[in-house]
Formats: C-alpha cells, sequence, structure tokens
C-alpha cells in the first residue's frame, strides 16, 4: 500500500499520523481501518483504507462502520454520568435504590460508582449465559442480580468484560425507562450527528464491515514484550476468574451475526465508525458545532481515579476512573490525564484534556490483545508528536 491508497484529509500538522496510519497497513498487518483525530472541538484528521471486511475485496468506505467490542464501554459509560449530571442518578447511592432487586447475595453496598469502576464484585456468572440470553436485558439483570459477588463491592477490583454492559443496561433502564441503546440513540447520537450504535439498525446493517482474527506480523509489529507468565497462565485456565469474566457468554458469539450486531451489549458490540467515536470524545472535552455532553465538573469525575492497582481479571495493574480506563503502563494513552477505552484486539476511543485531543481508531483485524494494541499504539505516537 502507498499513500495514495490513504483516503480523507489530514490538516497540516497532523500528517503524522497519516504516515503512521499507512505504516500500520504496510508494517503492522492492518486489512482494513479507519482513523479520526479532533482538537478542540474541530476534525483534523479522518483517515481510513483496506477493505470493509477482513476476509473481503471491497474497500473501506467513507461511511463504513465495526464492532468495536469493549471500546463502546465508554460510550455507554457517558449514559450514566450525563444522568447524574442532569440530577436523576447518585453515583454515591446504593444499586439497590434504583434496582433493588440487586441488593441480594451480599451486594447491599455495592454504589452506582462500583459499576463504573469495576468495583462491583461481579466480572462472572456462575453459569455463563447463552448469546440469546445474554441479548435479553431481562434474562442478563436477573443472572447479575442474583450473582453473589466475588469479592465485597467497593474493596477490589476487576474487569467486567461482559457483565458491565449487563450492570449498566439494567440501572439506566430502571432510572429512565428506556433502554441504554435508545438512551445513547436519542441523547448522544442524534445531537452530535454520531454515526454510532448500541443495538444496529437494520436500515445501517450494509455500511458494517466482517471483523475477524489476524496473525501477528513476522519480525516485529506487535509488541515486544511478551506476556507475564501470570497473565498467560489465566487465559490458559478454565477455572480462572480471567477465562470466566471473559467467557460470561458461551458460546462465544458470531460477532458478524445480524442478531449479535442488533443486540443491546453497551460492553462489547457498540458498532462505530471512527469519526464517530472521535467526536463523541471531543464533546466530553467541550462543544462540538455547539453541542457539548460533560460539564466540566462531570469530565472530572469521569477521569478521576476510582480503582487502581492488580486487575484481579486482567491480571496486571489497571486504572479506572467512573466508566474509562485511565493512562497507565497497561492502556497508554497521550498524557497522564488521557481517559478513554480500548476494545479488545485493537479499536479505541479516548480524550486528552490537557491537549484537546480526541482520537477514534476502528479496525477489522482482531489481534489476541486486550489493551495496548500496537496499531493504536502507533497513531498514539503520531499524534503525540503533532501536538508536542
Amino acid at each position: 500500500m502507498d499513500v495514495q491508497d490513504i483516503q480523507g484529509t489530514v490538516q497540516a500538522g497532523f500528517e503524522p499520523v497519516r504516515d503512521a496510519f499507512l505504516r500500520n497497513f504496510q508494517q503492522r498487518g492492518e486489512r482494513g481501518a479507519a482513523v479520526a483525530v479532533y482538537r478542540d472541538g474541530r476534525k483534523v484528521a479522518d483517515l481510513w483504507a483496506g477493505t470493509r471486511d477482513v476476509d473481503g475485496t471491497a474497500p473501506w468506505a467513507v461511511d463504513t462502520a465495526q464492532i468495536v467490542r469493549s471500546a463502546t464501554k465508554g460510550v455507554a459509560a457517558a449514559v450514566p454520568l450525563l444522568l447524574h449530571q442532569r440530577g436523576q442518578l447518585d453515583l454515591d447511592a446504593p444499586v439497590g435504590t434504583y434496582w433493588p432487586e440487586f441488593k441480594a447475595a451480599g451486594k447491599e453496598r455495592a454504589l452506582v460508582r462500583h459499576l463504573l469502576s469495576h468495583q462491583a464484585g461481579v466480572p462472572a456468572v456462575d453459569r455463563p449465559l447463552t448469546p440469546a440470553e445474554a441479548a435479553d436485558p431481562e434474562t442478563a439483570a436477573a443472572a447479575v442480580a442474583a450473582q453473589a459477588p466475588v469479592w465485597e463491592p467497593g474493596t477490589d477490583h476487576g474487569y467486567h468484560a461482559h457483565t458491565y454492559g449487563w450492570l449498566l443496561s439494567a440501572l439506566v433502564q430502571r432510572v429512565t425507562g428506556r433502554s441504554i441503546g435508545r438512551w445513547v440513540a436519542e441523547e448522544i447520537a442524534r445531537p452530535l450527528g454520531l454515526d454510532l450504535w448500541i443495538g444496529l439498525p437494520a436500515d445501517e446493517a450494509h455500511r458494517v464491515g466482517r471483523i475477524g482474527p489476524v496473525a501477528e506480523p513476522a519480525g516485529g509489529g506487535a509488541l515486544k514484550l511478551r506476556a507475564k507468565r501470570s497473565v498467560a497462565d489465566a487465559y490458559a485456565d478454565p477455572a480462572s476468574l480471567t477465562r470466566r469474566a471473559f467467557g460470561a457468554i458461551a458460546p462465544a458469539p458470531d460477532e458478524n451475526d445480524p442478531a449479535h450486531r442488533a443486540a443491546e451489549l453497551p460492553a462489547s458490540a457498540g458498532i462505530s465508525t471512527a469519526r464517530a467515536l472521535a467526536r463523541f470524545y471531543a464533546a466530553t472535552l467541550g462543544p462540538v458545532d455547539g453541542h457539548r455532553l460533560f460539564a466540566p465538573a462531570t469530565l472530572a469525575v469521569a477521569r478521576t481515579e476510582e480503582s487502581a492497582g492488580p486487575d484481579r481479571v486482567l491480571v496486571v495493574s489497571t486504572r479506572f476512573g467512573l466508566g474509562y480506563m485511565l493512562h497507565g503502563p497497561a492502556s497508554p494513552l497521550l498524557s497522564p490525564g488521557s481517559f478513554g477505552h480500548p476494545g479488545r484486539g485493537g479499536s479505541l476511543g479516548f480524550a486528552d484534556p490537557a491537549s484537546g485531543v480526541a482520537l477514534g481508531y476502528v479496525t477489522n483485524g482482531m489481534r489476541k490483545g486486550v489493551t495496548a494494541d500496537p496499531r493504536a499504539q502507533a497513531l498514539i505516537r503520531a499524534v503525540r508528536e503533532c501536538v508536542g
């Protein structure tokens, strides 16, 4: 691939982003992808290239969208934060105030903020849900409500890979009477003009590419360091909390199945363009064409550290604010004040208040890593070069 194969625009001073995006195809095995960058509410890069489908030949188009897996969590987190901003939800209230069934099995003291910061103690369920059960919000809500916590809520943290979405879905439904997908569509996506969905409408299905696994490129395109033995062991052990958390839906759903794409799974199955992810995060920082999501106090709450240290599920040290991963060794972002969320396999969205930068990256080629994908990291380094 050559530079002329890269579609889109980049403003003067942000050419390194285009160069890094090109190298992802030339050196890091990229098949099809897009990246967008906003700064101070204005779009400064909007690029796409490759094929729409990981296993196809049709070109990626200007409006191609992809499933972004856990990058969805950052969008979903905005819903309870905005409800708090509007005075409809108390982050320090027990979850049971809004969802009485959740108080079962020792979770009476679980607070709303514990759900957002992966401290709720229910990263897994004793019996995994089938894909159909996982897509049914009341079935999923009943499963996590009945689940005994692995630790006392608020005393430890561990990544709630799938259950995070069921927890937030149930909470939002009970507070607002609307599903979280509908709330995002009506209160976030529509005002900002985002091609972003939690629950893909049938009339948008033609825009979404197929995702699939891609091998690590030979010759060092991936991260240089191998996973520590403890991490590898956790992913290999079927009885580990790590495997149970990521295996909370079994058998694993076909992510290219129209039924999966249409399901409202705010932990793992949002669908977006890179442009929409970047624009969403830009609106958390300040006005974008007159629309702003977070007031300054909400922005401060979102990125204030709530949990940090050894993660009971990811088996590395992680840092979380309220719904967002924070900059750190496990998920390096642009600067210490950055916040956002990666998607397992590659995709990423984040904002950096210090520089006014927001970035969205989506790909159809899924790698094995959960965080710190080398393609996304290359784009972050390029943005850092641009903003100093």
